[in-house]
């Protein structure tokens, strides 16, 4: 490997070292409702997110606050110290659509209605706050 190559490289392991991410796969609700549930918190500071999610009234605020805590701690796990309040951001928050299961229900008359029990995966990325950034 060139020596151009291996900075480069060792400047995008250190870039990635400041970011931390959480996958919840499979979540039985609507990809919509949670949805609702990121936007609340997308771009937020991590602590005050929690407080927000903590007090929601929505079912799937539990899940993602479950999510955001296991993101916080991998964090602190790869950086191997305590995050401290106003240090980390929710960078990127998404919500995929997963399987779908399809049954049918009875109707009169020998008909059926489609019942789609809808999943979806959600991601969340942690990252530092960058004092450049914020400067420019």
């Amino acid at each position: 490997m060139s020596a151009r190559k291996r900075i480069s490289a060792e400047q995008r392991k250190e870039n990635r070292k400041e970011v931390a991410l959480a996958v919840l796969k499979n979540v039985p609700s609507s990809p919509r409702k949670m949805r609702y549930v990121a936007d609340m918190v997308r771009g937020m500071e991590v602590f005050k997110a929690l407080g927000v999610l903590k007090f929601s009234s929505k079912e799937a605020a539990t899940k993602v606050e479950k999510l955001l805590l296991s993101a916080i701690s991998n964090w602190e796990q790869k950086n191997e110290r305590k995050a401290e309040t106003g240090e980390l951001y929710i960078k990127t928050i998404s919500v995929d659509e997963g399987a779908m299961l399809k049954r049918l229900r009875p109707a009169p008359q020998g008909r059926g209605y489609r019942i789609r029990k809808r999943s979806n995966h959600v991601t969340i990325v942690v990252d530092t706050y960058n004092k450049e950034q914020e400067q420019n």
